[in-house]
């Protein structure tokens, strides 16, 4: 009787992780993976609404889309924080598991209020997170990303430029993959949301191999 019901269970083990397998698959192609590229998510700087600081401690347990931009941003930011709305809804409840950290480049006209009133047009998922210098270029670097402020003359404007792609970091914050093209008018939405959702399921699978593991070697 014991031997069949280990039979069992090891069969059922075994069934679970096929299916487990089964999830994987391509990414879409504005997404491409970063696993072991991109070191894992580290942070330090100021939530503008709370006005405290925060740590990537902050955000465990939770897939984080890090992206760089300003609240002056013409189109490229609007456009991409907007489709990121897009994707959030498509997850439906599921988008309750997904933090959105929007960096700003420019922290010198970038006040706490002005971001804080900003990430809130798109969504309670959006924190606004505004560094010191040694705290974004910091960030920057580790991420190779690349912007720059010009500050305006008597014959030239203000003037930023900046990386347009968005990191995800899934609930442990380890880096997954790089989101690109968020900024066009027509982004694969279905295919990113799909990508996002399999990072957000790391955890009920994770959950589930520990309860097998534990189950079969009990």
């Amino acid at each position: 009787m014991i031997v069949s019901l280990r039979y069992g269970l090891n069969t059922l083990a075994a069934a679970a992780l096929l299916l487990l397998s089964a999830c994987h698959k391509d990414l879409s192609d504005q997404d491409v993976s970063i696993l072991g590229l991109v070191p894992p998510l580290a942070i330090s700087m100021q939530d503008v609404t709370t006005n405290k600081p925060v740590t990537a401690a902050d955000f465990q347990g939770k897939v984080t889309l890090l992206y760089f931009g300003y609240t002056n941003c013409p189109d490229v930011c609007p456009f991409t924080l907007g489709n990121i709305d897009k994707i959030l809804k498509q997850l439906g409840p599921l988008a309750s598991n997904v933090t959105v950290l929007f960096v700003t480049v420019d922290p010198d006209r970038d006040t706490p209020a002005t971001l804080a009133q900003y990430a809130a047009l798109f969504g309670p998922n959006v924190q606004g997170l505004r560094g010191t210098p040694d705290e974004l270029y910091s960030l920057a670097r580790r991420y190779r990303v690349v912007f720059s402020v010009t500050k305006p003359t008597a014959t030239t404007p203000y003037q930023v430029t900046h990386s347009a792609a968005v990191y995800v970091f899934n609930a442990k914050g380890d880096a997954q993959f790089l989101i690109s093209g968020l900024d066009t008018d027509k982004p694969d939405i279905a295919g990113i949301t799909d990508d996002l959702r399999g990072v957000i399921n790391q955890n009920a699978h994770a959950s589930l191999l520990s309860w097998l593991e534990n189950l079969t070697s009990s």
